[in-house]
Formats: structure tokens, C-alpha cells, sequence
């Protein structure tokens, strides 16, 4: 069966034990962030279109209390770390913080160097269950969790949560050399229960699409446990075809494409990979704003539909699937009951989302099973909270 995903309040009482056992006081701060699974609008981002993320009931939780120091000691729990599981460096002035090892903490640290005010000391501990490496965004989950953290303990908060989102992209930029796009801090920072969320890349204007009549669907997150393997250079020339296709057909992004552009792509003599990662990014595009009249109308076969065509269009076009994620795909499309099943992140790697109906599951994995020779994780889940202060009692 899936793999049972730890309640946030049993992650909270991880986190607030390890504190006392490291620190010997109690924490008076916890909050926590989710990761997220993008439905729908694969490298949409960069090119101005859309995207439709939903938080995950996978968080990474930070307990916390200050030390009436300017040091910074941060403890990180995550059994996936191999270069270190502790830090320790001055909080101020933050723009002195600079980028090192551990790798992890440059997360942290690229947060504390964006935030609103210099940060005073502080010990913390963090928990996660969010997997690493499986393109659930554990990253955007640890920095939204830190920027809340930080609110928490400094009574400073953005005036926006835009604002906040995109400080945690620049940390992500400045410190972890990771050119993401704006998703997963949006969604991480904005999510909320029962809805996904809609981004416009170009004016990062948002809207709550409601998932209220999802009752008989769930959505299996299936992890290959195959890493990312989209180097930087696969990513940057996907990317910059993307936008040498633009600037041939004089827009300022594929946002603006249509079909009838890639028609006049061909007649420019243009090469083969232009042609179809333009065709992926302009039905991607359509496809998501499908997707959102879709759900709206609670039409969920013409939703997964839609997946189904976003799997093979990101196959095909874009070229960015595995032979594990394409076998993923294709025992769950097997099973009836499997509205659609597609990769989700960058690919070469990660995991996929179907839509299943709830008493189907099992057979899903089944088959999933009988089919990969891997070792797949399943979670099952249904949209969740964005980042938020927990109690302590």
C-alpha cells in the first residue's frame, strides 16, 4: 500500500523533542511548509504561461527558540543528508551570510540574508517529510518554513505573500545556485486546503481553483527513487531554445505563441528540437487552462485526459521523460479507474501524479509494482494548508 505520510502534529512533536534534547530548553517557535505536486503546466514557468500546483500533507516543520546571541545553530534531522547535519554561523548583519557547506543550510541562509531585518541568534531544529530529490520541492518547503520562522521570531512579516514567495526564490538563486522558477514558493507560501492553485508566470497573478467535488478521486504521487537527472546544461538549453523561439517569432515569450506559430517556425527552417519544444510549451499552455475549466466544472475524466496528453507531450516534445517514468505512467493508465497519469517536475526522474478513484488504489499499486522493476514510493493525497505557525502546548 502507500507509504503512510507522518500527521504535521507528529512531525511538530519530533521536532519539538529534538530541540529540548539538543539544546536543553524548550522551543517557542514551530511552523511548518509544505512541498507540493504540480497537476499540471510542465516548463510553462520560464516561458510566461501557466502552472497549477497543490500543496502536499508532506511538510518540513522548524522548532525554534532565540539565543540572546548573533549566532545561528541549526540542526537538521533529515536522514537523506550525507554533508552534514548541523550549521552554525553569525545572523548578523545578513548581508554578511555567504553561501558554504552544508549545502542544505544554504537554504537557510539565503532566507536570512533576504528577510525584511537583520536576524537575531537563534537555535533551531529541523524535520521534514518531504522527500528529497523526488521533484516534490522539498527545497521551496524548507525555505518557506525558514522565511516563516524568521516572521515568527522577528514580528516582521512580508506585506505580501508574493513578497515572501519571492524572497525564498532569490535565496534559492543567490545562495543554492539553483535558477528555479516562482511555483514552488507560491504554492508553498499560498496553499490551501481543498484547492489548487493557478499562477500566471508572466504578472504572478494567482487563483484558488477549488477541488471541493474531488471527493471519489485522490492523487497518487508515485516516486520513481530515480534522481533527477535534468543537469543544469539539459535544463539551460531547453530553456534558451524556448526563448530563441520566441525571439524569432518576435514575442516576447511562448506565452504569446499559438499553434499556428509553429507553423510558421517550420517555414523559417528552423531545427527539429525547436519545432517540437515549442509545440510542448504552446499545448502546455492550453492544456493547463483546459485543466482549470475543467475542474471548475468538476469534469475530472476531461482533466485527466488533459494529464495524459501533458505526460506525452513532455515525452515526446520536450523529451524530459525516463524509461522509469514512462513505465510509471503506463501501468497506471492500465488500470481502470486511472482518470490520467503523467511526470511531474522536470523529469529525468522524480515522480509521477495520477488521478485514481479512491477504490482503485490498491490495484494501482499493484500493477505499479508488477511492472517497475524499481523500488516506487506511493503517497496518496488531496490538496493541503500552506505555510503556517503551529501551536505549541
Amino acid at each position: 500500500m502507500a507509504t503512510i505520510v507522518p500527521d504535521v502534529d507528529d512531525i511538530k512533536l519530533k521536532a519539538l523533542k529534538a530541540f529540548t534534547k539538543e539544546f536543553t530548553k524548550n522551543a517557542d517557535i514551530c511552523v511548518c511548509a509544505p512541498g507540493r505536486v504540480n497537476l499540471i503546466g510542465e516548463h510553462t514557468d520560464y516561458n510566461n504561461g501557466f502552472v497549477l500546483p497543490m500543496a502536499l500533507p508532506m511538510v518540513t516543520v522548524i522548532a525554534g527558540k532565540r539565543n540572546n546571541t548573533n549566532k545561528c545553530k541549526i540542526i537538521s534531522l533529515n536522514e537523506s543528508l550525507d554533508s552534514g547535519n548541523w550549521v552554525e554561523f553569525e545572523s548578523s548583519p545578513r548581508n554578511n551570510i555567504k553561501p558554504g557547506e552544508p549545502k542544505w543550510a544554504n537554504y537557510v541562509k539565503g532566507c536570512i540574508a533576504n528577510f525584511l531585518c537583520d536576524v537575531p541568534g537563534f537555535n533551531a531544529v529541523i524535520v521534514s517529510s518531504v522527500p528529497i530529490g523526488a521533484g516534490l520541492s522539498s527545497s521551496a518547503a524548507l525555505e518557506v518554513a525558514t522565511y516563516t520562522f524568521l516572521e515568527t521570531l522577528t514580528g516582521m512579516k512580508a506585506k505580501k505573500p508574493e513578497d515572501k514567495a519571492l524572497a525564498c526564490q532569490r535565496a534559492e538563486h543567490d545562495f543554492a545556485n539553483v535558477p528555479c522558477g516562482i511555483m514552488d514558493q507560491f504554492i508553498s507560501v499560498m496553499g490551501k486546503k481543498g484547492y489548487a492553485l493557478l499562477l500566471d508566470c508572466e504578472d504572478l497573478s494567482t487563483k484558488q481553483i477549488p477541488l471541493s467535488q474531488i471527493n471519489d478521486y485522490v492523487f497518487l504521487i508515485t516516486n520513481s527513487n530515480t534522481p533527477h537527472k535534468l543537469s543544469s546544461s539539459a535544463y539551460c538549453e531547453r530553456r534558451d531554445c524556448c526563448y530563441k523561439a520566441a525571439e524569432i517569432l518576435t514575442k516576447k515569450s511562448l506565452r504569446e505563441a499559438s499553434v499556428m506559430d509553429i507553423e510558421l517556425l517550420q517555414l523559417q527552417n528552423v531545427s527539429e528540437n525547436m519545432i517540437k519544444r515549442t509545440r510542448h510549451v504552446v499545448t502546455e499552455i492550453q492544456r493547463t487552462t483546459e485543466a482549470v475549466h475543467a475542474l471548475e466544472k468538476g469534469d475530472f475524466r476531461k482533466f485527466g485526459q488533459l494529464m495524459n496528453e501533458s505526460h506525452d507531450s513532455l515525452k515526446n516534445d520536450y523529451e524530459v521523460s525516463s524509461i522509469e517514468l514512462d513505465t510509471l505512467v503506463s501501468a497506471a493508465r492500465e488500470v481502470k479507474g486511472v482518470l490520467g497519469s503523467r511526470l511531474t517536475g522536470a523529469g529525468f526522474g522524480g515522480c509521477t501524479v495520477s488521478l485514481v478513484e479512491k477504490d482503485m488504489i490498491t490495484k494501482v499499486i499493484d500493477n505499479i509494482k508488477a511492472k517497475y522493476s524499481g523500488n516506487a514510493t506511493f503517497y496518496v493525497a488531496q490538496p493541503a494548508m500552506g505555510a503556517r505557525v503551529l501551536t505549541i502546548n
